[in-house]
């Protein structure tokens, strides 16, 4: 598949899987996306989408698994992905995020796999990540993070 995601993808409100993941989509996720609200899995990774992570994931609560490594991603990690209580798999990982990761992912408490490695995230590590007391894997590595680990 090629090209951007079409903002009609918003229509398939009955949707819960979808993934289109080691395609070449490009161009942004459109904001419709919000419209899935009944999405549990959405995996777009390993193409070459770019631009921001639209604030409208937040609105995606029945999501349990969330993967848009190995794209262009720019700017901060939204702080309405704390609205994804269900989320048990975050992979932001390969992208080019930057700023410092939000507390409201301390919200997450069923998150068992939080990758974040090879961005430009900064800043230090907040001490919510403490309350992910069920996580597996936690990668942070090469990115721009200081101070103590919490």
């Amino acid at each position: 598949l090629t090209g951007p995601i079409p903002k009609e993808i918003g229509q398939l409100t009955g949707l819960w899987w979808l993934h289109l993941n080691n395609n070449r989509l490009t161009g942004p996720i459109p904001t419709e996306i919000g419209q899935l609200t009944e999405l549990g899995e959405l995996n777009l990774g390993n193409n070459s989408l770019a631009g921001p992570i639209p604030t409208e994931i937040g609105q995606l609560t029945e999501l349990r698994d969330l993967e848009l490594n190995d794209n262009s991603f720019t700017g901060p990690i939204p702080a309405h992905i704390g609205n994804l209580t269900k989320l048990q798999r975050l992979y932001l990982y390969n992208n080019s995020l930057a700023g410092p990761i939000p507390t409201e992912i301390g919200q997450l408490t069923e998150l068992r796999d939080l990758d974040l490695r090879e961005n430009s995230l900064t800043g230090p590590i907040p001490k919510e990540i403490g309350q992910l007391t069920g996580l597996w894997w936690l990668h942070l590595n090469n990115n721009r993070l200081t101070g103590p680990i919490p």
